[in-house]
């Protein structure tokens, strides 16, 4: 049996994995230069994107792994402490870098086209990053947590994320107040993720 903490990471992960395909296809794309408002919902989309990694994920997603699946895999799983301590690096860094890659979207879109290069070159290495990130997650501790956490620790983990509410998690009650946010992605974003133009 699966227990609910991680059939809601690993949905959330899945969410977050569809949005970072979808953010590298945009990239590729790059602005519909021939439509009127192309340009201006490019940089809308793709901002929209970067914010909601920096508002779910970064701020609901990771805390609650560092918090609380971290430390009872460390105490029961030492051997997979290195790996925790990677992951952990990289939570640290998460939000600087989702912010950073804002700053450089916004540079490109206020002060031009001399700043594609560093926003189209950051986000691929953003994307790679956290996609290796979730993979090492999932293949690296979880099968572990499945084996050494007890009962106890699972009713925590569970009763924690069943209260996460991702916006883009059909599976989970959504939070109105992303609602919002979630269309605007889901009605500009290329599939995966959302029913945009490709």
């Amino acid at each position: 049996m699966t227990h609910l903490a991680l059939r809601v990471i690993r949905d959330e992960h899945a969410s977050l994995s569809a949005m970072l395909h979808s953010l590298i296809q945009m990239v590729r794309m790059g602005p519909d230069m021939n439509s009127q408002n192309g340009s201006e919902r490019y940089f809308d989309s793709v901002r929209a994107m970067l914010f909601y990694i920096d508002v779910f994920p970064e701020k609901q997603h990771h805390p609650k792994e560092s918090n609380l699946l971290f430390p009872r895999l460390a105490r029961l799983a030492p051997q997979v402490m290195p790996t925790i301590q990677q992951l952990e690096r990289d939570h640290m860094t998460g939000e600087m870098r989702v912010r950073e890659l804002m700053h450089l979207l916004m540079a490109w879109e206020y002060l031009g086209e001399l700043h594609r290069p560093a926003f189209e070159n950051e986000a691929t290495r953003y994307a790679s990053f956290y996609l290796e990130h979730m993979w090492l997650e999932e293949t690296a501790l979880f099968p572990v947590a499945e084996q050494v956490l007890t009962e106890d620790d699972w009713r925590t983990l569970d009763e924690a994320f069943s209260h996460n509410r991702d916006p883009l998690n059909p599976r989970m009650p959504r939070d109105p107040r992303f609602d919002r946010l979630f269309t605007r992605i889901v009605l500009r974003t290329p599939p995966p993720l959302g029913v945009g133009a490709t």
